[in-house]
């Protein structure tokens, strides 16, 4: 199947692009945190599939519940002056979720630096 980023357009063979954003294939670590759970508190890890301005595709441990809000932690590639780590913190609701990935829609993110250190024991 043919993919575009471009939301005018029909894919041959395919359905159009619903994304008002494009999204582009990052992979990277990710942590996740149910903010809306009564019960138990939901965590985990996993890789991001892919991401964009408006939201997030990344594998999970289990089945988020479609509607939660969630908080995720992403390692971001780039450095700050090329030397400073930063973490992409967010947080969204699940618009979609099977067994072992979830869909986000972001609603508030921000950048924040973090320690070579911290960074590291965060990586492995």
């Amino acid at each position: 199947m043919i993919l575009s980023t471009d939301s005018n357009s029909a894919l041959i063979g395919g359905l159009p692009e619903r994304r008002g954003t494009s999204r582009f294939p990052v992979q990277q670590n990710i942590r996740y945190r149910v903010i809306q759970s009564r019960s138990d508190k939901i965590t985990g890890s996993g890789t991001t599939l892919n991401m964009g301005s408006g939201g997030i595709l990344f594998t999970t441990e289990e089945k988020l519940v479609v509607g939660r809000m969630v908080e995720v932690s992403v390692n971001w590639p780039a450095r700050l002056d090329g030397v400073c780590p930063l973490q992409f913190v967010a947080t969204g609701r699940v618009v979609r979720s099977e067994s072992d990935r979830a869909a986000v829609r972001i609603e508030r993110y921000e950048f924040k630096t973090c320690s070579t250190q911290a960074f590291s024991t965060v990586v492995s």
